[in-house]
């Protein structure tokens, strides 16, 4: 029951192993054409999946770098009237001192949103490299002859 390795060994039953005497050359290439087949639509839906998870991210990142433009847009219209005429009255600033520190702070914020975007694209690719590279390794040994 149990081999030297102490990993349980099946027991062998004769209708499972495959008559070589009585394959023809014919049925060996066909079922070779099948395996490959199956492996060839097995790596399409690889792709397919691995492409849906990529546009998916893809679609995350450019929406989170959208909403900080906008955000960046919206809340610079709307206050930098009001944040430079409060320096220019609270403080004393000029009026283009006043501008140019609240346009300073928004293009920080701007930036900021934008870092975060392209660091967001850049943690994946958004082609399916790793079924490409699988296909490739398969097609390179089917026409190397599997060295």
């Amino acid at each position: 029951m149990f081999g030297a390795n102490r990993f349980p060994v099946p027991p062998v039953v004769e209708d499972q192993l495959p008559e070589s005497d009585s394959m023809t050359m014919t049925e060996l290439v066909a079922g070779l054409v099948e395996d490959a087949e199956k492996l060839l639509q097995q790596q399409i839906e690889m792709f397919k999946a691995e492409f849906q998870e990529d546009l998916r991210r893809t679609r995350q990142a450019t929406e989170l770098g959208g909403v900080g433009i906008v955000l960046m847009t919206i809340g610079g219209l709307t206050l930098v009237a009001f944040l430079v005429n409060g320096l220019h009255e609270q403080f004393g600033y000029s009026m283009t001192a006043s501008c140019l520190i609240i346009g300073g702070v928004l293009l920080a914020l701007g930036l900021l949103f934008g870092v975060l975007a392209r660091s967001l694209f850049s943690t994946f690719n958004p082609l399916p490299s790793k079924s490409l590279t699988a296909l490739w390794e398969n097609l390179t040994w089917k026409t190397h002859g599997g060295t």
